[in-house]
């Protein structure tokens, strides 16, 4: 019999796991990285300038932070209504860009888009997390991200073998974005089961040691800087360099490297520990940003989309499960504070970009820029040993 129970729990839980996740891929997938697929389309159809879509995205990661810190104080109880209310609000965000023409219109839209975005991701985190107890749903739930910038890419890709231009693609964004949101609905309303395995999903990086809350806050807001420049332009630098493949399959290509990243770098945390497994993260991560630099051709763009998309989400895993660990030590909440520092990363990597793409009109420079920083974040995971020499006691237990 209670094999039976163990069963219906662990049944439960997937679905449950399943169904953030899809609030995610909305909130996330559609409502804030599908900007990156439609904005060459946009600067085509004379909607935005290349300098507006570079505002654009830095309103949209402004309003993710303002967004997260609202809802920092968010109590677990209220996440499944903040859930809902969040879904409708992504779809209408969506449908009200579409109908804009104005630019100054559109930017301020991408910032109440991310200011919405936010919200999904802390409300479906504290659902899954606190509210089911599904602490070992955590995998699924960051994947959720890469599931929605795949499907958001698709269906603009299909919308524009139709011909679509961009205010359609934005119709069809929000069509989308209705379809998975009324899927996930029901299951928001399902009782919560507390997850009995939770603390053995923890277990495998807690026996290694901790990395300090200031390193992880520092190198978290690297990482912000560190991975946007590729996550906002990927497709619009690589338009001309493909031949008759759409751009945006690029793109798509990016997401379908975060969907499994999630499960294989949890993994990596729990057999190598926090510092080692996020120094081959980011550490790899530097490699994807630099690789169209040092090598500008279509295995080249493509290569950095799978590096990057294979690790961004990665380091979100890594880092939300280890910033538990330490969060005793700061008065305030780590979280929080971390989020602010990514957040604030994700708004200086666009506009770093555009200014140093106006006079040679050329990404590489800023790509440089932020495969230093990723390399920096990694190198901040590096603990020295007592000697002063550093690597011999620097990634071991």
């Amino acid at each position: 019999m209670s094999t039976i129970r163990h069963a219906s729990s662990t049944t439960s839980q997937g679905m449950a796991a399943l169904v953030a996740a899809l609030v995610i891929s909305v909130g996330m997938g559609f409502g804030r990285f599908a900007f990156t697929g439609i904005y060459p389309v946009m600067v085509s159809d004379a909607v935005l300038t290349v300098h507006q879509g570079t505002l654009a995205a830095s309103a949209n990661y402004a309003g993710y932070l303002v967004g997260a810190l609202l809802t920092a104080a968010l109590h677990p109880r209220h996440s499944r209504r903040l859930c809902v209310l969040a879904l409708g609000g992504i779809v209408m965000c969506l449908g009200m860009t579409a109908l804009l023409n104005e630019p100054w219109l559109i930017i301020a839209m991408r910032g109440i888009t991310g200011a919405v975005s936010a919200v999904t991701m802390v409300a479906a985190s504290l659902w899954l997390l606190q509210h089911r107890g599904h602490t070992h749903g955590a995998p699924m739930l960051y994947a959720g991200v890469g599931i929605g910038i795949v499907l958001s890419s698709e269906m603009l890709v299909a919308g524009r073998t139709f011909g679509l231009h961009s205010a359609g693609l934005w119709w069809v964004l929000a069509a989308g974005a209705l379809i998975l949101g009324a899927i996930a609905r029901p299951g928001l309303d399902a009782r919560p089961v507390q997850d009995s395995d939770a603390r053995a999903a923890l277990h495998g990086h807690e026996s290694f040691p901790a990395l300090g809350a200031g390193r992880l806050i520092a190198l978290y807001g690297l990482a912000g800087f560190g991975y946007i420049i590729t996550a906002t332009y990927l497709p619009f630098f690589v338009r001309n360099a493909l031949g008759s493949i759409d751009p945006i399959q690029v793109w798509a290509l990016f997401g379908l490297g975060a969907v499994p990243s999630c499960f294989i770098w949890h993994a990596v945390h729990m057999r190598l520990g926090t510092r080692r497994a996020l120094f081959v993260n980011l550490a790899s991560q530097a490699v994807g940003v630099i690789l169209p630099v040092v090598a500008p051709n279509p295995a080249g763009y493509l290569g950095s989309a799978l590096i990057v998309g294979g690790t961004f989400m990665g380091t979100t895993t890594i880092s939300m499960l280890a910033a538990r660990r330490v969060a005793h030590t700061l008065r305030v909440s780590i979280l929080a504070v971390m989020t602010a520092c990514f957040g604030i990363g994700q708004i200086v990597g666009p506009l770093v970009a555009s200014a140093m793409y106006a006079p040679h009109h050329s990404f590489a420079g800023s790509l440089i820029a932020a495969a230093v920083a990723l390399t920096v974040a990694a190198l901040l995971c590096v603990r020295l040993s007592r000697s002063g020499r550093g690597w011999p006691d620097s990634l071991n237990r």
